[in-house]
């Protein structure tokens, strides 16, 4: 390694966990994050999934619990690092296990829509590090089986993430119970007002960190737009995949109900293909990205919110079937493929009632997507569209409605998350109080 590799600087059984990886050269975020978290200083850090920051902050911590001895008779956690989907704790947890194979150092992972038995025996063992989900902590918090008093790390991942999905009052809860002296670390993809009261209440004179991944990806990828009727685009997405080269195929949803919908339309047409959205139970989310990273399943058909952590390598394709509202996710969607230096392609259906976020998107990027008009499916009315025949149609009528940020209502159902998610907690805690404590998700089975 160069001797100016910020991985030198790591001891010498991270460097080993890190080379057998197969790491040798640090990502941005990684250069300029590691050196300042290994003196202690507080970092906020701007940065998206797929920047490389769970190695950022997970390899200085690993470190830093392998110089600090756990003090004596102690089996309450260390490190807390804090997330909004069970499937990006899940994610943690394996780098943390990656990384951190050649220390005496324990982890778990605790989220909704499992058993909490198996959490509650980890945390009964002793654990160094917590990976875990708002809700299913301030459950575990409540039933006295999480102690927070001996937090020395604390990481807050995904903050805006969190504020979407109305976490933030669960964030304030946590955060007031853990020691006034720590090592606090903020990640948050956007900064608006609120995430950044937040990052102000619980950082100590930090280093600031940008870095946005957005540009160098966006120009690895070969992006194609093709302008298609609503109703002809499970068979466009079918002709697409059984005649060209799609490998791995991401494609992304609006809705819970529209992925299903496509996974049985590929079914049908012999593509092997698999669901991943809120509705859906955890064990049959992890299994089915198993299958898509194991190559055994061709599509993996997901809603944002759902996707959020997913980091799966060898993406060849992204197709975005429903267009987002919102322009930045556009873009966060296309960067699951051209990971790691690799070229990648993307390809955008567009209806008429999209056109108007077809325009929001080529905005942000500051170009024009290619349209691709040789398929059979070609659209002129799509292309064509302007005024109210180019905006969604507004909730409660017919079509696949609106979601904004002025409605987060709809927001959350799509998601399957109800405001905070712990979902049913106090609903949750009625049902303990008649029956009992039961392991398992919330009272109505959701994420946390």
């Amino acid at each position: 390694m160069d001797e100016k590799n910020v991985f030198t600087s790591l001891i010498e059984p991270l460097q080993r966990a890190v080379a057998e990886e197969g790491y040798t050269n640090p990502t941005p975020i990684q250069e300029q994050a590691i050196p300042h978290l290994l003196e202690g200083r507080d970092l906020l850090g701007s940065a998206q999934t797929g920047t490389g920051k769970t190695a950022a902050f997970t390899l200085p911590l690993l470190q830093e619990l392998s110089n600090t001895p756990r003090p004596g008779g102690s089996r309450y956690p260390r490190a807390l690092i804090l997330t909004p989907t069970r499937e990006l704790a899940a994610q943690i947890g394996d780098s943390i296990r990656t990384y951190g194979r050649y220390l005496n150092i324990s982890h778990t992972v605790i989220f909704g829509g499992v058993g909490q038995q198996p959490q509650v025996k980890a945390l009964r063992r002793g654990v160094d590090v917590l990976v875990a989900t708002p809700g299913r902590l301030l459950d575990l918090i409540q039933q006295g089986y999480v102690h927070l008093s001996r937090i020395e790390l604390f990481v807050l991942d995904e903050a805006d993430r969190m504020l979407d999905m109305g976490f933030i009052p669960d964030i304030k809860n946590i955060i007031g119970r853990l020691p006034v002296k720590r090592h606090s670390l903020f990640f948050s993809a956007t900064m608006p007002p609120v995430v950044e009261d937040l990052a102000r209440d619980l950082l100590h004179k930090p280093v600031r960190i940008t870095v946005d991944p957005e540009q160098p990806t966006v120009s690895r990828i070969d992006q194609k737009l093709m302008f298609v009727d609503r109703e002809n685009k499970a068979e466009l997405l079918i002709e697409l995949i059984a005649s060209h080269d799609m490998a791995r195929v991401l494609v992304f949803t609006r809705t819970k109900h529209g992925a299903d919908k496509v996974v049985r339309k590929l079914d049908a047409a012999r593509i092997r293909s698999s669901a991943i959205h809120g509705k859906k139970s955890q064990h049959n989310r992890t299994a089915a990205l198993q299958r898509f990273k194991a190559g055994r399943i061709r599509a993996l058909v997901a809603t944002d919110i759902a996707a959020r952590g997913i980091d799966v390598d060898g993406i060849t394709h992204v197709v975005n079937y429903d267009l987002p509202e919102e322009p930045e996710t556009y873009v966060h969607r296309i960067g699951r493929t051209a990971r790691a230096g690799a070229d990648g392609d993307a390809v955008a259906f567009c209806s008429a009632r999209e056109r108007d976020a077809l325009r929001s998107i080529e905005r942000t990027i500051r170009k024009s997507i290619p349209v691709d008009n040789s398929h059979r499916f070609h659209s002129d009315a799509a292309r064509d569209a302007r005024g109210s025949d180019a905006r969604p149609i507004p909730a409660g009528g017919r079509g696949w409605g609106r979601r904004s940020r002025h409605n987060p209502r709809m927001r959350r159902n799509d998601a399957a998350f109800t405001p905070r998610d712990s979902g049913s907690r106090r609903s949750g805690q009625k049902r303990r109080g008649k029956a009992g404590a039961k392991a398992g998700a919330g009272a109505d089975g959701r994420d946390m």
